[in-house]
């Protein structure tokens, strides 16, 4: 009855644990494996008392008893039924069916133990992957309905853990009635394997005799067409698995299988289908609307053959998916992959390290931004300067380039040896060390960047080794100026001085090897097979789904202009206990902006997900809002076929002017006469409202405004600020915006303007720094107004108000003062200097003191900004006998879908 496991935990219990919640658990944990063999909790327990006491030979003791009288009370408490699962969900409302884990629940009871106790990530993370695999389990169809097709998408952060809740998902579907498992995992072997391996260790490994593995991770395990032609009638308690790869090959060989397979068979099937990197390959990027590129085919085809599936897409940048024509195709009726059923967006874990903690997020309060507002100075420019050395001016001129170690590629190798070391002091041999380096897509340019690495390590290995010579005093330097830089919080309490690092470095260049990652290298990564140290040089093969284990250090020059890719390519994201310290990254300014800007981005759709869970709103009834980018596509083009621009709205937006010409007189000249003006105006208009740091004028006339806005010059990467689109906005809304309100915010003690603005005279200015990001031309001081400066315009005891939350502040605005627009302007010292200790802004060094405004919009966020969205009005019965036409052309000529 009991296996080997458990006899040696009953003799752990015989010889007394002196903590008492090891004890607890391990009898949860037996409790939970044996409950789907009885009848009840009770049951359950007293059959592992009774078990116990026959080992030991005679009655358990006092604390023994109590200890399992706790985790019986436990275990009976995490199986109550669970009321509220769905709440960071869009779905389309159906049945509750499912209320949480329950006794029969023997995959994900063993797949919990395996996640706390042997992968050692303890308790709460377990429970938190169970929390978050419940809600999506609850949005799944009910495998005891006898058809039906959903389709849903879970959001998730790049390199976050995603198959962790992918495997509990996976685990608690079967536990309710699933019997067959497909895994679309990657374009390439590599990641079908990956996934391969961890579907078995994770699942299969627990209960290995009810499951039947139609591939393997094996070479060439990918999915074939089995010898006896079909898929086999699902046994009881049996369940299949396949892990295919996003290739034209094995999709074919799987639909041939199921048109092979018995009605009676396949209607016994209730398949759980996985995309995993769903936005990759999935999504129908072929130019028309009747064309299907080929996997997107075949992926609706296999919906379509089957009568009971729920497809499940995973990304962590959802920009394609949710562009996708929600729409079946006139022509072959196949449904496209659009979320119809759900859209549920992940929480954050916790120990995440990814856009967030590198570029920041909006200050609560922009005058005091705190540490964790800020971002960490993890980020090294490569200048400009060095680009030539390491990309080739042109595609036609790849194969006679030859790259050359530059400064800043050295520095970032160096830093790499150094870190290693620092890891090794620190106890972590047997853990695998990464870097990566990514300076182009050609191939040829992979093997050349690894083989000059390579070199330059093994000249230089000797002085390195005894940090002599030039070079080695280089180590030193980079360590030494590397070093606290981070925050208190994730920096060890004594930093590792040179002297500790030095006797390891031998070891680390002993050990470095130079792998190359691009999909058709032979020296490639294989972590499988003892602690490695890598220098990984590749292309497009390590921005989509591959995972570099131990990654410390990225030297990143690939440029697109796509989010999605952009984002993939994030492989420094994820987590690093016990090194949260040494991660860094080697980039170009413009990179840094990018990602600065996707930041953003990717923060406003989870925003708009988490705004609308809240809402009566359906997937099919709400589009994902994607802002847009100057200079940057969201994703391919031939994916955004069904987009629609919809920046016609400002309506309950809050904007702010953030990016400054700071070197031009002219511009700041003339700003300031705009803001004098404005406010003189305003001061024989109406009288002031006035504390010590608000000057507030209320119901002042839209002409005023307009006034301003059409003196005032905007930086032109403001676009979304260009006195164009908001005279336009203004002119459309004319009835609601007639009247404004106007303030002027001064912070405590701050420095006294030299010119005055006009009546109002001088004027205390804000401290504002720049983001340090070798730009000489524009001045990003990433956050001009703090959060609680949208209730500037309220009474004091709701200024009080704390909260992180944009649109709930905006809402208890709207509460208090109706749909009036607010305009406030903010005076900023040319000499802004940088809080002590934040080394990711500079001094602000302006030609003058600057002046910048935020506007409030009164009304409602939903369809506001310069966004980009799926359209979702059904086509009208015009559209149809248009489209029913050109099948009909398409078909008489020979060439329908």
């Amino acid at each position: 009855m009991f296996s080997h496991f458990d006899k040696i935990f009953f003799e752990g219990i015989r010889a007394g644990m002196s903590n008492q919640s090891p004890q607890v658990k391990a009898f949860q944990d037996q409790i939970r494996s044996q409950l789907p063999s009885c009848n009840s909790i009770v049951e359950a327990t007293d059959r592992i008392r009774a078990s116990l006491e026959a080992i030991i030979g005679g009655a358990l003791a006092d604390d023994q008893l109590q200890a399992l009288e706790e985790a019986k009370r436990l275990v009976a408490e995490g199986l109550k039924p669970i009321e509220e699962l769905q709440k960071h969900s869009i779905l389309e409302p159906h049945p509750k069916w499912y209320m949480g884990s329950g006794a029969h629940s023997k995959n994900w009871f063993a797949l919990r133990t395996y996640i706390a106790d042997t992968k050692g990530w303890g308790e709460d993370t377990a429970e938190k992957i169970n929390q978050s695999s419940d809600e999506v389990v609850s949005l799944l169809a009910d495998p005891r309905n006898e058809k039906f097709q959903y389709r849903g998408l879970v959001v998730g952060y790049v390199q976050s853990g995603k198959t962790a809740n992918m495997t509990a998902v996976i685990a608690k579907a079967i536990d309710e009635g699933y019997n067959m498992v497909v895994v679309l995992a990657g374009l390439t072997n590599k990641l079908r394997q990956q996934t391969q391996r961890r579907m078995e260790a994770d699942l299969v490994a627990r209960y290995p005799i009810d499951w039947f593995k139609w591939t393997s991770s094996d070479d060439d395990g990918d999915f074939k067409i089995p010898a006896n032609q079909s898929f086999a009638n699902p046994g009881s308690g049996l369940v299949q698995l396949c892990v295919l790869k996003k290739n034209v090959s094995p999709l074919n060989h799987f639909i041939k299988t199921l048109e092979r397979t018995p009605p009676a068979a396949l209607r016994q099937l209730k398949v759980l289908l996985i995309d995993d990197e769903c936005d990759s390959a999935s999504v129908n990027a072929a130019s028309r609307e009747l064309d299907m590129t080929a996997i997107n085919e075949r992926i609706r085809v296999i919906i379509k053959k089957l009568p009971a599936v729920t497809y499940v897409g995973y990304t962590a940048t959802p920009f394609a998916n949710v562009l996708i024509n929600p729409y079946p195709d006139l022509g072959e009726n196949l449904d496209d992959l659009y979320p119809r059923n759900f859209i549920t967006a992940l929480e954050r874990p916790d120990g995440y390290f990814g856009a967030e903690q590198l570029f920041g997020r909006d200050p609560i309060d922009a005058d005091d931004v705190q540490p964790d507002e800020e971002g960490l100075d993890m980020i090294r420019t490569v200048p400009d300067d060095d680009l030539p050395f390491l990309q080739p001016p042109s595609r036609a001129e790849k194969d006679a380039f030859h790259p050359q170690m530059t400064p800043s590629l050295e520095d970032s190798v160096l830093y790499f040896i150094a870190s290693c070391a620092a890891r090794l002091s620190r106890g972590h041999t047997g853990k695998h060390m990464t870097m990566l380096v990514h300076t182009s897509v050609y191939m040829i340019l992979h093997d050349r960047v690894s083989a000059l690495i390579e070199g330059w390590l093994d000249l230089n290995a000797e002085d390195l080794s005894t940090a002599s010579g030039d070079i080695g005093v280089r180590l030193r330097d980079v360590w030494e100026s590397e070093s606290g830089r981070l925050p208190a919080s994730i920096t060890p309490e004594h930093p590792v001085p040179f002297e500790e690092l030095q006797p390891y470095i031998e070891t680390v260049l002993r050990k470095v090897e130079t792998p190359v990652e691009n999909g058709f290298s032979e020296n490639r990564i294989d972590y499988e097979s003892g602690a490695k140290i890598y220098i990984v040089v590749g292309g497009t093969v390590l921005a989509r789904g591959l995972t570099l284990e131990g990654l410390m250090v990225s030297y990143f020059l690939r440029t697109t202009s796509q989010y999605d890719t952009l984002l993939q390519m994030g492989r420094w994201f994820g987590y690093r206990h016990g090194y949260e310290d040494l991660p860094r990254i080697w980039m170009t300014t413009e990179l840094k902006r990018s990602f600065r800007n996707l930041a953003a981005v990717e923060a406003e759709i989870r925003a708009d997900i988490r705004e609308f869970t809240h809402r009566d709103v359906t997937p099919m009834a709400f589009a994902v809002r994607i802002r847009s980018v100057p200079g940057m596509a969201i994703t391919a083009a031939n994916k955004m076929r069904h987009a629609q621009v919809c920046d016609i709205s400002y309506s309950g937006q809050h904007v702010q002017t953030i990016r400054f010409d700071h070197k031009s007189t002219d511009v700041i000249d003339g700003n300031w006469s705009a803001a004098t003006e404005l406010l003189s105006s305003a001061h024989n208009l109406k009288t002031a409202h006035a504390t010590d740091q608000r000057l507030l004028y209320t119901n002042l006339p839209v002409s005023l405004i307009r006034r301003f806005l059409q003196t005032y010059s905007v930086h032109e990467s403001h676009r979304e600020l260009s006195a164009n689109l908001l005279l336009k906005y203004i002119d459309e809304m004319s009835e609601q915006l007639k009247f404004w309100n106007v303030g002027f915010f001064q912070p405590r003690g701050g420095v006294e303007s030299e010119k005055s603005l006009g009546m109002v005279g001088s004027v205390g200015m804000n401290n504002r720094a720049m983001i340090d990001d070798d730009r000489a031309d524009v001045a990003d001081i990433k956050a001009l107004m703090s959060k609680r400066d949208v209730l500037f315009d309220c009474a004091k005891q709701v200024q009080s108000e704390k909260s992180d939350d944009w649109a709930a502040l905006k809402r208890k605005r709207q509460e208090v003062t109706g749909p009036v627009p607010l305009l406030l302007l903010y005076a900023i010292d040319r000499n802004s200097e940088p809080k002590r200790g934040y080394k990711t802004r500079t001094d602000l060094e302006a030609a003058g003191d600057l002046i910048g405004f935020g506007i409030v919009f009164p009304g409602s966020e939903e369809g506001a900004g310069g966004y980009v969205s799926v359209r979702l009005e059904a086509p009208s019965g015009d559209e149809l006998e248009s489209l029913d036409e050109e099948v009909d052309a398409r078909q008489e000529a020979g060439d329908a879908v």
